[in-house]
């Protein structure tokens, strides 16, 4: 069993659903400190929902002249589901048909292992390189994400530290190791829409005024509008509603109110105040009385290509033999956060085919060249 195999395992059989890190952090700083890390361990949010957070640099011989790469992850994932519909134990680690199996094989502690085993190896071979380490590490990312990644990046921010490099463990490849990457992420914008109408009875719609039937012909619009064409690098805004509720849930009164669920994946075409101007101004030509609670998740960030790329393409090549794609396809993730500090991230894991799912699985054959990918990276860049 290879090493990084084997911390994949130990990270697997602890049973850290958000936003409990179940002693995942602590054995990751448990191996990171011999090598020279100093280990910072950050809580934050409510009593007994505590999140933990992990910041560990290590510092190369060029100090602050040199340049620093930050691994960073989530060690929390979703919950299990029923636990019958598992073929084993999700946090018993198992091996079938090649595939390592588990919660969180591929999302993401996998990654984290193999980002830990390459540092090691890094660290035994060239441990006088100018280049820093650090990995930042979170106990919230698949949880309201208040508490985690962003929480270290505004401490990162007040102490002034300069982040250059940055690779998120997500899982980014579809179909073999290393056939994506993802230099960008789409914003998140999502509204809970509220149309108010007059209750009353189904056989005297003229004592009523059904909210349902004023807001239909809006909702049309909505789901019609092209709100962008996106770019080079992003595809166009998508918009989705994804709740409707309106009634007291019996057939002979008209709804005194509609509430509409949706959201925004939007690309840097758009902006969250232009969405938001476009859709107030299409529901003032609709004439309703509605209002709008708007909760902005996150903001595109892009980067375009540079180094850390190219370093990441390169050393995938030489792994894997792929070209990788760059894509900004996807879910948020916590790179928003980091691209506030850092002008280069780029998200880059095993296949995430059976992520969030039951039987989540990765192939055991992936890891080693995973792990040969951050450390060939991370040759490249720090020496």
């Amino acid at each position: 069993m290879t090493r990084a195999l084997h911390l994949s395992e130990q990270l697997i059989a602890c049973r850290s659903v958000t936003p409990d890190d179940a002693g995942c952090q602590a054995l990751i700083a448990g191996r990171l400190a011999p090598l020279g890390f100093a280990c910072e361990t950050l809580t934050s949010g409510p009593a007994g929902a505590e999140v933990t957070n992990l910041w560990a640099l290590r510092c190369g011989k060029a100090g602050a002249a040199g340049k620093l790469l930050v691994f960073a992850g989530h060690t929390d994932v979703v919950p299990t589901g029923p636990l019958a519909a598992w073929a084993s134990d999700p946090f018993v680690p198992s091996h079938r048909g090649g595939n390592l199996h588990g919660r969180g094989a591929a999302d993401m502690k996998t990654s984290i292992a193999a980002m830990v085993v390459a540092a090691e190896e890094f660290v035994a071979t060239h441990a006088d390189a100018p280049g820093s380490i650090a990995f930042l590490v979170t106990s919230d990312e698949e949880g309201p994400a208040l508490d985690g990644t962003v929480k270290v990046c505004e401490m990162l921010a007040a102490r002034g530290t300069r982040l250059d490099y940055c690779i998120v463990g997500e899982p980014t490849s579809v179909d073999r190791l290393g056939d994506m990457i993802k230099n960008g992420r789409r914003g998140s914008l999502s509204g809970r829409l509220t149309v108010r109408g007059v209750q009353g009875h189904v056989a005297y719609p003229q004592l009523a005024s059904n909210p349902v039937h004023l807001a239909a012909p809006a909702i049309a619009e909505l789901v019609a509008t092209v709100w962008d064409a996106g770019n080079a690098y992003f595809p166009p805004t998508g918009f989705q509603i994804s709740n409707i509720h309106a009634g007291t849930g019996v057939g002979n009164v008209i709804p005194g109110e509609l509430a509409v669920d949706f959201n925004f994946r939007f690309s840097t075409e758009s902006t969250p105040e232009s969405l938001q101007r476009r859709v107030h101004a299409l529901l003032e030509r609709h004439r309703l009385d509605a209002s709008i609670d708007w909760t902005l998740g996150g903001e595109p960030f892009l980067t375009p290509v540079g180094m850390l790329s190219e370093a990441l393409c390169e050393a995938i090549r030489a792994e894997t033999g792929l070209a990788a794609q760059l894509s900004t396809t996807g879910g948020t993730s916590d790179g928003r956060f980091i691209a506030r500090l850092c002008p280069q991230v780029i998200e880059f894991g095993p296949v995430n085919a059976s992520i969030h799912k039951i039987d989540e699985h990765v192939a055991v054959a992936s890891i080693e060249p995973l792990k040969n990918v951050y450390r060939r990276t991370l040759e490249a860049l720090l020496t």
